[in-house]
């Protein structure tokens, strides 16, 4: 009775009180209106663009920009609005050089920026999707990945974004640490995706999503950034699950050895030291070798320069303290990463896109008579073993084609058997679902000439089933459509519960090191189902030669 003769004063008390308690997504809407196309994030409102099934907002700040004192910063907090910001259209491209599979050139340094999409309708909460682009830590954006069709068919959020790259997102000169570096220097661009997986925490219920159900996933340098966050002391929390995508970190990157170290050019994470060998050899070529200016030297450089002074230099995050106090691979070795289910893949013919770009860079294919000097330096090894290698792929399985040829060799050496070893080790600790896209008739890049011999699923050839504009040269056929289904759902599935089966798609079991199997996914007679990654790549051959 006492409850129910309440005073309206106690009752306006208690709203009052519920109402401040109330979850920020809920106030939010209240507050925005019941306009769907308006949310209020932590720093403003914005407004984004309708369509019949999804919801797309672009260009939301999620740092401030890492400029003049701040560039090689550690990303601060992006600055509140007023009045609803216009949210219709991706803010630019982090600084990069052209690509020729399409990425464009760039700039900006004002480029820390994301893009959220979600369905038009649902209910409940919905798993949050964090994706990393790839690029090589060189190049790429978030905005050329079109999520709608993985937001609406799998009913998820999916987040895509920039992050730093190329000198100014993993130059680990020595000079730059400390100051606005609050980590050391040389992995702001991992500093970048953290600060997007925080942001994700604090604003992902405003548009639906649930800030415990994360997944992040990525493909060549954002899979392995994926693989960086499960071992990085400050991504730890932050995500529940992960995708890899042709990003294994035991990745053997076939490059040329250069003057700071053995493989300094790879994408792979690299010893600290090594990385700021090579950030000096930059920052001499930027015109501040002297170590006791380098720092405010480098600052007053303008991007082109410093672009221009990493040239075909390849970049990744460096490991040894800060950010990343170990080394990744042996971190997996050991079983000390973050304990989430894993999904990891890899493309039937990764090296493909690779050998392309070599071939333009080098203007033409190699010449048969310089194919084994080439082949072994490549592989680092002498010409003894590297003739046991041409004898197992020869020229005559490839038409003669020696691009071809390389592109199949490298493929199984740098790319396939380090993915089996990625799938043993991921297995032996957490649910691990193991695939390779196996379609090779998949669409070539629009911006890159068709080529002499078989594309076959090339290195990113299965973004476009996953997204649309990445990279797409043509639409899908009906049964790469099929596939394209078939995909979102392994994936968004994976998301809403670290379980990619259901719905009555082909069963895909967790991977088991003494099998060997992984799910392969393809069109025609057979379709989607197992195959023995290890065999079909000829592991065992290169187990004594590695």
């Amino acid at each position: 009775m006492r409850n129910v003769l309440r005073t309206p004063m106690t009752v306006l008390a208690c709203l009052v009180t519920a109402l401040a308690a109330a979850p920020p997504a809920t106030a939010a809407g209240r507050r925005a209106g019941d306009d769907p196309g308006v949310v209020r994030t932590e720093t403003g409102l914005v407004r984004g663009t309708l369509r019949d099934e999804y919801r797309l907002f672009q260009g939301i700040p999620y740092a401030a920009p890492p400029v003049g004192a701040l560039r090689w910063g550690s990303p601060r907090p992006a600055a509140g609005w007023r009045g609803v910001r216009a949210a219709t259209r991706p803010g630019p491209a982090c600084a990069q050089v052209m690509d020729f599979i399409g990425d464009k050139p760039s700039t900006a340094e004002d480029c820390l920026y994301l893009n959220v999409t979600t369905p038009r309708r649902t209910t409940g909460k919905l798993p949050v999707m964090v994706w990393i682009h790839g690029g090589g830590f060189l190049g790429g954006s978030g905005a050329i990945y079109g999520a709608e069709r993985l937001a609406a068919k799998g009913d998820v959020m999916v987040v895509t974004f920039n992050y730093r790259l190329n000198a100014l997102g993993f130059l680990a000169h020595p000079a730059l640490n400390g100051g606005p570096a609050r980590h050391g220097s040389g992995n702001f661009g991992i500093e970048d995706q953290q600060a997007v997986l925080r942001w994700v925490r604090a604003n992902a219920a405003a548009f639906g999503g649930d800030p415990h159900n994360v997944t992040l996933f990525g493909e060549s340098a954002g899979g392995m950034s994926s693989c960086v966050h499960l071992t990085a002391p400050g991504s730890r929390g932050l995500f529940q699950r992960v995708i890899m995508q042709s990003g294994p970190c035991t990745l053997r990157w076939p490059w040329a050895p250069s003057t700071a170290g053995p493989d300094a050019e790879t994408w792979r994470p690299k010893p600290r030291a090594q990385a700021e060998r090579q950030a000096i050899e930059i920052a001499t070529a930027a015109g501040c070798a002297d170590l006791r200016t380098a720092a405010a030297c480098l600052r007053s450089k303008p991007v082109s320069v410093l672009l221009k002074a990493v040239g075909p230099r390849g970049l990744a995050p460096a490991y040894g303290a800060g950010v990343l106090p170990r080394d990744p691979v042996r971190q997996l070795r050991s079983g000390e990463f973050a304990k989430v289910p894993v999904m990891h893949g890899i493309t039937r013919d990764e090296h493909v896109t690779f050998q392309v770009g070599f071939d333009v860079e080098a203007g033409g294919p190699i010449a048969p008579k310089d194919y084994p000097a080439v082949l072994g330096t490549f592989l680092g090894l002498d010409d003894k073993q590297t003739a046991k290698v041409i004898r197992r792929y020869p020229l005559s399985d490839y038409k003669g084609s020696t691009s071809w040829a390389m592109a199949g060799t490298l493929t199984d050496w740098a790319w396939a058997c380090p993915a089996v070893e990625m799938n043993d080790l991921l297995g032996r600790y957490v649910p691990t679902f193991a695939y390779e896209f196996s379609d090779r008739t998949a669409p070539w890049f629009k911006d890159a000439a068709p080529q002499s011999y078989p594309t076959g699923a090339y290195h990113a050839g299965e973004l476009q089933y996953l997204f649309s504009r990445a990279y797409a040269g043509h639409d899908l056929s009906p049964e790469q459509r099929r596939l394209s289904d078939e995909m979102i759902g392994y994936w968004t599935r994976f998301a809403h519960s670290g379980d990619p089966n259901g719905d009555g798609a082909t069963g895909w079991p967790p991977y088991d090191a003494p099998g060997g199997q992984v799910l392969s996914l393809a069109t025609g007679q057979n379709g989607i189902g197992e195959v023995n990654l290890a065999r079909e790549h000829r592991c065992d051959f290169w187990k004594p030669l590695t």
